[in-house]
């Protein structure tokens, strides 16, 4: 089956204008971990590359790539191959309604799709709403305030001391991950935090929320649209940092052994399997506390974790992605072996050559391309491990070969 894997991030979505290096690394990896995975269980595979990247000869398993330069020539590319694919799969973000738009978009070619359908990504993609749905099912989440744009600083930080105290998240009420995201820790912080959330969201609406202490993780879950299935639970490394600096998702350990594994598993499926429309690979989000998990919000997309889960599972996660969808048959098989840890590492912008060095390193899954506007650049680093130790330790012997690698004026340095 002929397959189109798209991308946002490194298919364009960016094209003619800057692009996030660490959104990038993020991005570029999920691309080339499934389309590796697709093309192992003989599918072919089809994809859109921002030209740029192009031009870095970029190690990835495609069979046919479409290069566009502008958001005009996106466009055309992603029409023509929705419509010559058999079938096709977007990884985007929420914000914005960008997957939303370009799911809708393949429903409309009338193309078959491996996505939730578009109007449960619009559900899933506004937070408060969801907050409140699965609040209605039982399920634990955040104290949270729905905050107009235009409100006045001096009022929402009455609001978030009477009603959450400091400190407190403020972050975009239809956002990806960590982006616009900001602990505040008093009233004097609120206005910077809304500022940073006006630049990046047009929503009239913002979510205010208690800051919950513990373990930061998410559940990877397929759903064939009636029933659904949690594989694994994941370890999530974030920085939650105050307005005048970028909060950030760091790194990953799959699986994450974890008491309440039980109980985060058993929220992720009553969430998925209540919302009409939702199918294939997805991400819920919470923290472990004392008290259980506490749901964050779900991801109908693939995650990052997917480039760890691979790793140790005994299964094709591809290919498991076209059977809940197209078969409804959920995996049966979903044992893991190992650990995998994967990190973002941020390095100098390299030339040319040292980054086509960086290729060849191992576990640099996403090499540090240097396409943003700025000196540095991000890599996606991952190692594998028969304990969580083992993988540790390899991780770090990879991050040093990267950054020796980087910095090498000569032969490659040995690892």
């Amino acid at each position: 089956m002929q397959i189109l894997i798209y991308e946002y991030a490194s298919g364009g979505g960016y094209a003619g204008r800057p692009v996030s290096s660490s959104v990038l690394c993020e991005g570029y990896a999920m691309l080339r971990a499934l389309a590796a995975d697709f093309k192992a269980a003989g599918h072919s595979v089809a994809t859109i590359l921002d030209s740029r990247l192009v031009a870095f000869k970029v190690p990835l398993q495609a069979d046919c790539t479409a290069q566009v330069a502008s958001s005009g020539e996106l466009d055309a590319a992603f029409e023509a191959a929705t419509e010559s694919a058999e079938t096709n799969f977007v990884i985007a973000p929420e914000s914005a309604g960008v997957l939303e738009a370009l799911v809708r978009k393949v429903e409309r070619f009338g193309s078959s799709s491996l996505n939730c359908n578009s109007a449960a990504i619009h559900s899933v993609a506004n937070k408060p709403m969801l907050l409140e749905h699965v609040k209605r099912l039982g399920i634990q989440v955040p104290k949270s305030l729905r905050v107009h744009i235009h409100e006045t600083n001096a009022s929402v930080a009455k609001s978030v001391n009477e009603e959450l105290g400091f400190p407190a998240i403020l972050k975009p009420a239809n956002s990806t991950g960590c982006s616009a995201l900001s602990v505040v820790n008093d009233a004097k912080q609120i206005e910077t935090a809304i500022a940073k959330i006006r630049a990046i969201s047009p929503a009239e609406t913002f979510l205010a929320q208690e800051l919950i202490l513990g373990t930061a993780a998410s559940v990877s879950i397929y759903s064939n649209g009636q029933e659904a299935l949690p594989v694994s639970l994941n370890q999530q490394s974030v920085t939650l940092a105050t307005p005048d600096a970028d909060s950030s998702y760091d790194s990953g350990v799959v699986p994450l052994k974890n008491p309440f594994k039980g109980q985060a598993f058993s929220a992720a499926k009553r969430i998925v399997e209540s919302i009409r429309g939702v199918r294939g690979y997805l991400g819920v989000d919470m923290v472990l506390t004392e008290d259980g998990p506490i749901v964050i919000e779900v991801n109908p997309r693939l995650t990052t974790s997917y480039v760890g889960l691979r790793m140790v599972s005994g299964f094709n996660l591809a290919e498991a992605l076209t059977d809940s969808v197209l078969g409804r048959k959920l995996p049966v098989d979903c044992d893991t072996f190992g650990y995998s840890y994967f990190a973002k590492v941020k390095t100098p912008r390299p030339s040319q050559t040292l980054l086509e060095k960086s290729y060849k390193l191992p576990g640099v899954f996403a090499p540090p391309f240097p396409i943003a506007n700025d000196n540095k650049a991000f890599a996606l680093v991952i190692a594998h491990g028969e304990t969580l130790q083992s993988a540790s330790l390899r991780l770090e012997r990879n991050k040093r070969c990267l950054k020796r690698t980087l910095q090498s004026k000569g032969e490659q340095p040995r690892c």
